[in-house]
């Protein structure tokens, strides 16, 4: 018999705090390149603040509204169908920074692969549930989650996304280990993804360029190393304490899109390793509260939702701080609850309501 608890009050301040810091830094990266293409050094952050005011409104919907509701046929399959939809269509929209990620609706624009990673979540935990103790039945379990998945991850990588594909891979995978997948069927797939993650990179100038980035930045300081010597460059110098809020130097026309996906090499200059870890300690404590709700969850649908969705965020976070930290290839990968981004912002937060949720039931 499951009882219901108070929602969880450390991971709930720990994302108020995470998002209130994020805002700040969004500021603090953003300013100078706001003012200087947009005439308004708070462009960014005036957005950022929008977005999280919404993120917010869905998390205390999700925190509120019974996640076993979400384990529904309807919801699930429709969910399925719209995520598709929107896959396909913004194949069709406007290219910018020459891909097509977002669907533009006036002032405000979607991304839809962010919605496809919360979408699959939901959908796994459904299916997995359906399928529980037959999570290794290949024909009736492995290839109905192979096809939904594959299908969603080759539509975000024709946007071209890759990044977010990868990311899709790591929550599937993740839930498929907590269901209970057997160690020779994640072997079968990384084998069969080989060629085609081969190809992908091999046969993309720009991923391949970023590959060589990686491996050898130095060979090409002023080319394709030079957006990660930047980064590694902003790191070292903020030392233990950093040089200070709004001061780094780094955000200025070094770093490729400081406010997104360089975001931790701000952080790092500007409040130091100090900050850098208190930063990274936040994701620890998501991370813990995440695998607990998991754990303590009177249902199977909820507990492998709330790994996925723990998954979701702090996986996400600990790629992008790989990235600026030379440990991983540069992907368009943002900070969960920190960079800009208003679709990442909102579908982050919604995930944390759903945990919220999670984390009141208790068997």
């Amino acid at each position: 018999m499951s009882r219901r608890l108070q929602s969880d009050k450390v991971l709930f301040g720990t994302v108020v705090a995470l998002t209130l810091f994020g805002a700040l830094m969004v500021f603090s990266a953003s300013a100078v390149v706001a003012a200087e293409k947009f005439n308004s050094s708070s462009y960014f952050l005036i957005r950022q603040l929008a977005w999280a005011g919404a993120g917010f409104a869905a998390l205390v919907i999700m925190m509120y509204v019974d996640y076993r509701r979400l384990a529904s046929p309807l919801v699930v399959f429709t969910a399925l169908a719209v995520q598709m939809l929107l896959l396909v269509v913004v194949l069709f929209a406007p290219r910018t920074h020459n891909t097509h990620r977002w669907l533009h609706l006036g002032p405000a624009s979607l991304q839809p692969s962010e919605i496809a990673k919360l979408v699959i979540i939901i959908f796994m935990a459904y299916f997995l549930e359906q399928r529980s103790g037959k999570v290794n039945d290949v024909a009736h379990t492995l290839l109905p989650v192979g096809l939904v998945s594959g299908a969603t991850m080759a539509l975000v990588v024709v946007e071209p996304d890759f990044g977010t594909a990868l990311a899709i891979a790591m929550i599937v995978a993740a839930m498929l280990f907590v269901a209970g997948l057997q160690a020779r069927y994640f072997a079968g797939a990384a084998l069969g993804a080989a060629p085609v993650i081969y190809w992908l990179i091999f046969h993309s100038t720009y991923r391949y360029n970023r590959l060589l980035a990686f491996l050898h930045p130095y060979s090409d300081p002023l080319g394709k190393g030079f957006h990660i010597i930047q980064s590694l460059i902003a790191v070292g110098t903020g030392g233990i304490s950093g040089v200070g809020l709004m001061e780094g130097k780094q955000k200025l026309f070094y770093l490729p899109e400081p406010q997104t996906d360089f975001i931790f090499a701000v952080v790092s200059e500007e409040l130091g390793f100090i900050g850098a870890s208190i930063l990274i300690v936040a994701f620890g404590i998501i991370l813990w509260r995440g695998l607990r709700a998991s754990a303590r969850c009177s249902c199977e649908f909820g507990r492998l939702l709330a790994i996925g969705l723990t998954v979701m965020v702090v996986g996400q976070g600990l790629v992008n701080m790989s990235v600026v930290l030379g440990l991983l290839p540069t992907k368009g990968i943002p900070l969960p609850l920190i960079s800009y981004g208003g679709s990442s912002l909102f579908v982050t937060l919604a995930a944390v309501g759903m945990l919220l949720n999670i984390s009141q039931d208790e068997a």
